[in-house]
């Protein structure tokens, strides 16, 4: 039984990784069985329950884009037409952009704007119309519709389009047009809700943390949190009703990450397994990570939470692998090997690229290698996204491989004497 399954390994592996707490739920059959073990807090070790709420961060996303694709379902919003039919004050940097990004490109992460701008834009009822106010300064990092580049900020532009055609705060709207309707339990929508739950802490380094996450971030995954069962009974929702297929169609590829092509639909991310069509999203918050993925065609979906802890990627790799080979015969493609004739152009690799959220250094290495550091540029992305220095090697046109494969680095933007422009790392981070 995958329950029993669930129940034996979730707290062998939490030992085993070092990893403070989690929950497990599965979507089989319309059924869901969930798991719980581990700590709430490293202090207080109140032990975590199948109750007990996790930060979901970006896979709030989809919630987001699920309320969009009401109002469009609704003849209320046209996704090609641009945002400023219905936020006349929307503005970025470029002006031909501001004129021309839709709410498609804002779904599929291709507006091209700065999308890790952070502004503390308070708690109140103007949170969001006051963040996208501040968006003025949002510098282009490409053409609309040119460039995959991971975008936050164009979700909170999102839940501002929502409240104005609802005409009600984004968090009401989603309380009224998700929660309620699908009657889930233990929902916070608000970090001031949280003290009414059970909530899980956040935890860096084995230690409890409490970042301040901007409120105004909420469409794009900032302070939603729920248990795992709870996700999957929204996901449900979207397996047992077309309303919402369209959601799943490609719309974007997103550069090679060494096992071939994967895309971006409307909200969700559109992976390459072998074995079927995966749909899914990962969410991270300071002191949390969340991942959800589902197998349409099997009914199956798998969501998981944990509250940190040293090695939290083997852990869910043991744990989505198992289940979703052993109940919808889909398998994540694996890196392919180091190449045995690795060698990197420094002349045309090597420098300093930067985005708002980070800076990435590729540096000479022997042997026709390189280095590369991550460098978070700011409070919540230098504990998330920095990395040491640690060496690449080409793998194929356009992407690098780390030595120990512990990560995929695609390049692209080269200019006439083929110099690369731009890294990625879901974000585009341009050439200094």
């Amino acid at each position: 039984m995958i329950s029993e399954w669930i129940e034996r390994r979730l707290p062998e592996l939490l030992e085993e990784h070092g990893v403070v707490g989690a929950q497990v739920a599965v979507l089989r059959d319309g059924e869901i069985v969930d798991a719980a073990a581990g700590v709430r807090n490293a202090v207080t070790k109140e032990p975590v329950t199948t109750d007990t709420l996790f930060q979901v961060g970006s896979i709030t996303k989809v919630w987001t884009a699920t309320l969009v694709m009401q109002l469009v379902n609704e003849g209320l919003l046209d996704l090609d037409r641009p945002v400023r039919d219905v936020l006349p004050d929307f503005k970025v940097a470029d002006e031909q952009a501001t004129r021309t990004v839709t709410p498609r490109h804002l779904l599929c992460h291709t507006a091209g704007f700065e999308g890790d701008l952070r502004f503390d834009t308070g708690s109140d009822d103007d949170m969001l119309a006051r963040f996208v106010e501040l968006l003025a300064e949002a510098g282009q990092v490409a053409p609309p519709g040119e460039l995959y580049s991971y975008c936050n900020a164009g979700y909170a532009v999102l839940g501002r389009i929502v409240e104005v055609l609802r005409g009600k705060p984004f968090r009401h709207v989603l309380g009224e047009r998700l929660i309620e309707p699908l009657g889930l339990r233990g929902v916070a929508v608000a970090r001031a809700e949280y003290a009414r739950y059970e909530m899980a802490d956040g935890h860096l380094k084995g230690e409890p943390v409490s970042a301040h996450l901007f409120e105004a971030e909420v469409a794009a995954g900032s302070v939603l949190a729920m248990p795992a069962r709870e996700l999957l009974r929204f996901v449900r929702m979207h397996l047992e009703t077309g309303e919402f297929d369209g959601m799943r169609e490609k719309q974007v590829t997103h550069p090679d990450f060494g096992t071939g092509e994967w895309w971006w639909g409307l909200g969700w991310e559109l992976s390459n397994y072998e074995g079927g069509d995966v749909i899914g999203h990962t969410g991270m918050t300071v002191g949390y990570l969340s991942v959800l993925r589902v197998v349409p065609a099997a009914g199956v979906a798998v969501a998981m939470m944990v509250n940190g802890g040293s090695e939290t990627a083997p852990l869910f790799g043991a744990i989505f692998d198992h289940l979703l080979d052993e109940l919808a015969g889909v398998r994540k493609r694996q890196l392919p090997d180091v190449p045995e004739d690795p060698a990197v152009d420094h002349e045309k690799v090597v420098g300093l690229y930067r985005c708002t959220a980070l800076d990435i250094h590729i540096t000479p290495a022997e042997d026709g290698r390189v280095k590369v550091r991550k460098v978070g540029r700011g409070p919540l992305t230098a504990p998330l996204v920095s990395v040491e220095d640690r060496e690449y090697v080409h793998l194929k046109d356009d992407v690098l491989i780390a030595v120990d494969k512990s990560g995929i680095l695609p390049l692209g933007g080269r200019d006439e004497h083929g110099r690369v422009g731009w890294v990625h790392w879901s974000r585009a981070a341009m050439r200094v």
